[in-house]
């Protein structure tokens, strides 16, 4: 039977960050299922790096449409789990399902891919413990969310801890995708 990994996200994902690995998950031969706060088409944004500004900057994406909403959800079902960044984890954070979703991969020690801002999607977790001990990395922006966590925060671009990988942005994508294949098989 085929692996299924589940890719947590919404509207204003990074593009790459959501595409990228949804393609690289289909051309291993596993099923890639996109959960969203609700079925929909969602809209994906570019975040670009220009010299001279102290962040990046955010131009309209590809659309994308979600395979399920995240009440339907059965994490159980699911091999490994994988978050975008860009936007998206700001808000969906805040739905209600999330915690129940992150508990299960992180309770049954399933590989889990978290890039660039994803870290602030932990926050929807009331314990911490999950963390404490722990290293990981994440968009420069979002250092103090993984110490908030009880994490280090690694200035490494990318960085492994058990079954947890995390990646700093879209330029590491490579080895972000390569670490967390590498966990899934």
């Amino acid at each position: 039977m085929s692996k299924r990994i589940l890719i947590l996200t919404g509207d204003a994902a990074e593009v790459l960050e959501v595409y990228y690995p949804y393609f690289r998950v289909l051309e291993e031969g596993y099923e890639a299922v996109i959960a969203s706060p609700t079925k929909k088409v969602l809209h994906t944004v570019v975040h670009d790096f220009i010299d001279g500004w102290e962040t990046y900057t955010e131009k309209p994406g590809h659309l994308l449409p979600s395979h399920i909403a995240f009440a339907d959800v059965d994490p159980s079902q699911y091999d490994g789990l994988i978050i975008p960044g860009g936007r998206a984890p700001e808000y969906i954070r805040s739905n209600e399902h999330v915690p129940r979703i992150l508990r299960h991969f992180l309770e049954a020690d399933k590989p889990l891919g978290a890039i660039c801002h994803a870290a602030q999607v932990f926050s929807a977790l009331k314990d911490n413990h999950y963390f404490e001990g722990r290293t990981m990395t994440a968009y420069t922006a979002c250092r103090l969310d993984v110490e908030q966590l009880g994490a280090t925060y690694a200035k490494d671009t990318l960085h492994v801890d058990g079954k947890l990988v995390s990646g700093h942005a879209w330029p590491d994508l490579p080895g972000f995708m390569r670490e967390f294949l590498k966990l899934l098989r």
